[in-house]
């Protein structure tokens, strides 16, 4: 997912964090200068529902302008990152793991 949450604020005339960060406060979400900062220039790791919420409201949008979806970052269980040159080329060589069978249970 991208955050998106800076161009979606700048979108409504919303150009300093430290402004929506009043906007949020008169909204009951108080939150802190760092925390702001990384709302703000960065992706958050988690963020609550809530306060998601609160957000939505104070820019007037809705979820899908703040979370987009980059379905091309997704890998298929299994399968690896390949370097551009070699993924681009076609001239890929696929050597099945050998395995030796199953492992003992633990004891």
């Amino acid at each position: 997912m991208k955050w998106n949450l800076r161009l979606a604020a700048a979108n409504r005339g919303i150009w300093k964090a430290s402004e929506l960060q009043r906007m949020l406060a008169e909204h009951g979400m108080t939150i802190s200068a760092g925390k702001m900062s990384g709302l703000w220039s960065g992706t958050p790791a988690s963020i609550k529902l809530d306060d998601l919420n609160v957000i939505c409201a104070v820019l007037g949008c809705g979820v899908e302008e703040l979370l987009i979806p980059q379905p091309e970052k997704i890998q298929r269980a299994g399968q690896h990152e390949q370097p551009a040159a070699v993924a681009s080329s076609g001239a890929v060589t696929v050597t099945p793991k050998q395995r030796g069978g199953r492992t003992l249970p633990p004891t």
